[in-house]
C-alpha cells in the first residue's frame, strides 16, 4: 500500500472524484474499440491496443468508483482494491513494460493473445456489473485511508 500512499501525494497521481457511470460506460467503449482494432494491425500497434484495451477496462472501474489517475503504475498499483489476483495483476503489469518496450525501444514483444486481453476485458465488466455501493464505499475508503 506504500505505492498507494506514494500515488496519492503525486500531482496527476490518484484523486478521489464523483463515481460516474458513464465514464464508465465510456472506458469500456474505448476497451472494446481497442480490443476489436487489434486483428487489423500488425507489429508494436497489436501491443498497444491489447495493453489500452486492458487498460481502458481497469480505468472504467475506476470511474465506476470516483477514482481518476493519470499515472498509469499507479492506476496499476489500485487493482488489488478490486479483487484481482496476482496473476492478472502480473498479466496487465507485464502487458504495460511490454507496450513500453515496442513503443519506445522498438524491441520485439510477445505474441498477443486475443482471448487472453477479451477475457480480462469481459472480467472488468464483470466485476463493474456487480459492484454494491458498500463495496464503492469500501474501496474509496481504502484509498483516502492509506
Amino acid at each position: 500500500m506504500n505505492k498507494i500512499k506514494w500515488c496519492l501525494e503525486q500531482k496527476k497521481g490518484i484523486e478521489l472524484v464523483e463515481p460516474n457511470d458513464n465514464l464508465c460506460e465510456a472506458y469500456f467503449k474505448d476497451a472494446n474499440d481497442s480490443l476489436s482494432g487489434i486483428e487489423n494491425v500488425k507489429g508494436m500497434w497489436r501491443t498497444v491496443m491489447a495493453y489500452y484495451s486492458c487498460y481502458f477496462s481497469f480505468y472504467a472501474l475506476l470511474m465506476k468508483v470516483g477514482i481518476k489517475c493519470e499515472i498509469h503504475d499507479c492506476t496499476l498499483a489500485l487493482m488489488g482494491l478490486f479483487g484481482f489476483d496476482e496473476k492478472e495483476i502480473t498479466f496487465v503489469k507485464k502487458l504495460k513494460k511490454e507496450r513500453i518496450n515496442v513503443q519506445y525501444y522498438h524491441q520485439k514483444s510477445e505474441e498477443v493473445v486475443v482471448e487472453k486481453i477479451n477475457s480480462f476485458v469481459l472480467l472488468c465488466k464483470s466485476k463493474a456489473n456487480v459492484l454494491k455501493q458498500d463495496e464503492i464505499d469500501k474501496i474509496r475508503g481504502e484509498v483516502k485511508n492509506d
